[in-house]
């Protein structure tokens, strides 16, 4: 359990009989500035102290290791939850922003067949609170950069649709309290339809990203296997109605696999998706794991790249393509993993969805 997992009301008779400002103290020192009870000098020493020995205001997750990569731009952590279990967590500092890329689950069940997190399968959810604690360690180390974390994407380990209530918690608090703007939020899925209509119907409008990959079924059913249980024309109808309800525009995600999803007729067909639900497509050149170099997948070149974003814009579609960011450490889309509870070791040449950031648009060239 984490202390971010505890609401006002339980924080409050966790001080028992102190007054109603000490609450409100303490929930404004863990959120409004990201403090650990010792550095909380309005409160009195003796409830610092006491509030660090208590076992269920402990951190929950415990850095095991740090990476930086793109010259300290990207950082990467190795975060130990209280059950031993790991799990990845990345900072991306971009001129104007800085984005935090959390986890939901540790591991994942999508075994998607390009990522190195679907690779480990599922072990289990991530709390509310173990949520919350890693955009709090990011905002943390973006202040001692001099800046301000202002994104937050949900494109960690894990399949944040498949933890919805836990998800959507976490993102009431990374709105209401650390005051991230909602459109500065992005939920990212595989095509959790059940999800991405509760997704819809809640109070918060924040962004969907859809990581597609394919625009048929038959090459979406062997690169993503729940598109089994949700084919492309019901994933297609749910988006519809998300943007219908929402009116935020739709982000497909799509990484570029050499001879498997970068021909002309692969681009002809994801931009007659996109056209339809008006929404925005973001490539990139697969990053490289070890499942995916086991199965002969790797990134498109990037001549591939451009004229596959030439030919959809072309068709009058919108498409950004990434530069990727934090590969060298193994950052990027696809690659967070650890593997008996350590992170995966490096590979040299790539997968994606729902696993890793990448993320600076590379305008066209």
């Amino acid at each position: 359990m984490s202390r971010y997992d505890l609401s006002r009301d339980e924080l409050a008779e966790l001080l028992g009989d102190l007054p109603p400002y000490r609450t409100n103290q303490l929930w404004e020192g863990l959120y409004g500035r990201f403090a650990e009870p010792t550095e909380l000098r309005e409160l009195p020493r003796a409830l610092r102290a006491r509030l660090a020995a208590l076992p269920k205001f402990a951190p929950a997750l415990d850095v095991e290791g740090e990476r930086t990569a793109d010259a300290g731009e990207t950082l990467k952590w190795l975060l130990r939850l209280a059950d031993g279990g790991r799990i990845e967590a990345v900072l991306l500092h971009h001129p104007r922003r800085s984005t935090v890329c959390v986890s939901s689950q540790a591991g994942c069940a999508m075994a998607c067949t390009f990522c190195a997190t679907g690779d480990a399968g599922l072990l289990r959810q991530l709390s509310t609170g173990e949520i919350v604690e890693q955009v709090v360690l990011a905002a943390r180390a973006a202040r001692r950069a001099g800046r301000r974390l202002d994104h937050v994407v949900f494109m960690g380990m894990g399949e944040p649709l498949a933890n919805f209530g836990n998800v959507w918690r976490a993102i009431e608090r990374i709105i209401d309290d650390i005051g991230v703007a909602a459109r500065h939020v992005t939920v990212s899925t595989v095509g959790v339809i059940p999800g991405i209509r509760r997704l819809a119907a809640a109070p918060r409008q924040v962004n969907l990203a859809v990581s597609l990959h394919a625009a048929n079924d038959t090459l979406r059913n062997g690169l993503v296997p729940l598109n089994r249980r949700y084919p492309l024309g019901d994933l297609v109808a749910a988006c519809a109605d998300y943007f219908a309800a929402t009116h935020r525009r739709i982000s497909f995600e799509w990484a570029l696999i050499a001879g498997v999803n970068d021909t002309d007729s692969d681009a002809d067909e994801l931009a007659a998706l996109s056209r339809e639900l008006h929404a925005h497509v973001n490539l990139m050149p697969l990053n490289p794991t070890p499942g995916g170099i086991g199965r002969g997948l790797v990134g498109s070149p990037r001549r591939r790249v451009l004229a596959f974003q030439g030919r959809l814009a072309d068709k009058g579609v919108n498409a950004t393509v990434r530069r990727a960011r934090g590969r060298a450490i193994e950052a990027a889309c696809g690659q967070l993993a650890t593997v008996r509870g350590q992170a995966l070791p490096a590979v040299s040449a790539g997968h994606l969805g729902p696993s890793g950031a990448d993320a600076t648009p590379a305008s066209r060239r």
